[in-house]
């Protein structure tokens, strides 16, 4: 009877190659699954409500008390959240080559936290920040924030994205990698994980979006801060009590070291001959991947090019000579390279067109009955609650009904939800367009033409391009974090992450090139110019109008590119794997038989 529970639990071990935070193999029974996520999303509930804590209403303070313009505040937005989305690639390099993805996370939310405290000290103290502006001064005349005073908040804005470089990429990597590929009610669970995950943090971003925003624009930006900066101490708090329960992944090196010495050695070898025969090729044997706790992947004929790289010369330096796998993992990454650059243009949406939605916002009828008005930045509730909305729809009864018909797990392919997505963001573009023209319209008509006049419509003229956005995001956001995961390759999964959130970065600073171009062009001339610090003379409706054909355009070849997509073949790797976890099941029988001579010694 003690040999089979013993058998049993040997046999419990993941078959993926986790392990505990020590490097030794891990029991399925005690570990992962949902019971550890609930611990990381606590913390991504928590963080998302500090971080859009900030970025919600951050256009507000920079206009309302730092003073600065429109298109300055917008690109400085525009820049931060860029470099917030950027640096995750930064961050997963660390994780894959050094520290892994527990041990980055840990330090980087320290820095995460260390800015939240300085940006809460820099709205709290008035020496630093400029006076008040009087009401009705032309922002012109505004007293402008000094350079220490501007140094500061942007330097903890800064430090809070180097933290969010190490924190973003490993923690819905690490949620992915509690569920085993080959346990198959696991492998169900992991099918819909994204989905979940993304609703369950958008409770946070809901509270944010509503209470803070509220705190912030009626009671004072130093607890409107200083609460966010308590949320993100507490979530930190919550990820270190579930570290018992996670499974790791070990660090499989420098991805991007691997895939260069890849490029290297193919041009090296350029004018050699690639052999018909796939075998002879360089690659190392199973036992030898299964040893290194490495999956061995098959040879296919695309990108033949790099296959040069693995061509026997009799020179075997890594700059010379990689193996099969090696280059088959550059060539999954290398291949997610043109999703990527057609998901960067949709990025502007979420960068500047939000933050243009909010300053529209800050020149309508914001009341809400006699005694309450309604905060413009407090909109994104409404894109929360719809997405919301969607995630339950889409998984609950989309997926299922449409699987009948598709036979496929997901119900459609990820980049068929990615291509509604952005026909959806063409269309809320659009009616953004007609509605910035109403609003113009009405501000003409009642000659309320002034920075601080107040337009006689209701601020809920905006819900349904908000709304949509909700519906939007559901299927472009959730589907470019799964995707990117998904189909990088098993070693290199924190360096996918990152690609996806490389797409907010780089259309960050591409929304402020596009922005920074079109209000300077089209004031070029003694034209009265698309974006000024005075919207009510604006023309936001043209620019809306000037990014949806923008966006068209990126659509089709969106199109283009996912058509000749070719799908990871996930099945491939699990014959290593299972070589690895029998390994590794071998070392723990012999741990355990060791640990119980030594206790009957």
């Amino acid at each position: 009877m003690e040999f089979n529970e013993e058998k049993g639990q040997l046999e419990d071990y993941t078959q993926d190659g986790t392990v505990d935070l020590q490097g030794r193999p891990i029991q399925r029974s005690k570990t992962g699954r949902w019971k550890a996520c609930y611990f990381l999303v606590g913390y991504e509930l928590f963080e998302r409500m500090a971080y859009h804590g900030i970025s919600t209403n951050l256009v507000v303070y920079l206009t309302n008390k730092l003073h600065q313009g429109t298109v300055e505040a917008s690109n400085n937005i525009s820049n931060w959240g860029g470099s917030v989305w950027i640096m995750p690639l930064v961050g997963a390099y660390v994780a894959d080559a050094y520290l892994g993805r527990y041990w980055t996370f840990v330090f980087a939310s320290c820095i995460y936290l260390l800015g939240m405290c300085l940006l809460t000290l820099s709205v709290s103290l008035p020496s630093l920040r400029p006076p008040e502006c009087d009401k009705g001064i032309e922002y012109k005349n505004c007293p402008k924030a000094s350079m220490l005073q501007k140094g500061i908040f942007f330097l903890a804005l800064y430090i809070i994205v180097l933290g969010t470089g190490g924190t973003k990429p490993n923690i819905s990597t690490m949620g992915a990698d509690q569920f085993d590929d080959f346990d198959p009610k696991e492998k169900s669970h992991k099918l819909s994980f994204f989905n979940w995950w993304y609703f369950s943090i958008l409770i946070g971003v809901l509270f944010s979006t509503t209470l803070f925003v509220y705190i912030q624009d009626n009671v004072g930006w130093t607890l409107g801060y200083g609460l966010p900066t308590i949320g993100l101490a507490f979530s930190i708090l919550v990820f270190l009590l579930g570290t018992p329960f996670y499974r790791h992944k070990l660090p499989p090196g420098s991805p991007i070291t691997r895939m260069l010495q890849v490029f290297v050695a193919a041009l090296r070898k350029w004018k050699t001959h690639i052999p018909e025969d796939a075998n002879e090729l360089h690659e190392l044997s199973m036992e030898e991947y299964a040893c290194n706790g490495r999956i061995k992947i098959a040879h296919t004929s695309f990108f033949s090019f790099l296959d040069k790289a693995a061509i026997k010369t009799g020179h075997n330096s890594s700059w010379m000579l990689c193996t099969v796998t090696q280059i088959e993992e550059t060539k999954q990454m290398s291949k997610l390279i043109p999703i990527l650059i057609f998901s960067i243009i949709p990025s502007i949406f979420g960068m500047h067109i939000g933050t243009l939605f909010i300053k529209q916002g800050m020149t309508l009828d914001k009341r809400m009955g006699p005694h309450f008005n309604f905060s413009p930045a407090s909109l994104s509730a409404v894109t929360i609650v719809f997405m919301m909305i969607g995630i339950a729809v889409y998984d609950c009864i989309f997926v299922p009904v449409i699987r009948r018909y598709t036979k496929n797990p997901r119900g459609i392919t990820i980049l068929q939800r990615i291509e509604i997505g952005l026909v959806l963001n063409i269309i809320i573009l659009v009616i953004a367009s007609l509605v910035e023209r109403i609003r113009l319209n009405v501000a003409r008509e009642n000659n309320l033409l002034g920075m601080h006049d107040t337009i006689p419509l209701t601020i809920f003229i905006l819900l349904p391009q908000y709304a949509l956005s909700g519906i939007s995001d559901n299927f472009i956001e959730i589907a470019k974090m799964e995707f990117f995961y998904d189909q990088a390759p098993e070693n290199m999964k924190s360096l996918g992450t990152a690609f996806s959130t490389a797409t907010y970065g780089l259309g960050g600073f591409l929304s402020t090139f596009i922005l920074s171009a079109v209000a300077d062009i089209t004031q070029r001339h003694g034209r009265s110019g698309w974006i000024l610090d005075n919207l009510n003379v604006s023309h936001l409706d043209y620019y809306y109008a000037f990014v949806a054909a923008l966006n068209i355009v990126n659509f089709l070849g969106f199109v283009v590119v996912a058509k000749f997509f070719v799908y990871n073949d996930v099945k491939q790797s699990k014959t290593s794997l299972e070589m690895h976890t029998t390994s590794s099941k071998d070392n723990a029988r012999l741990s355990q038989s060791t640990s119980q001579l030594d206790a009957k010694s």
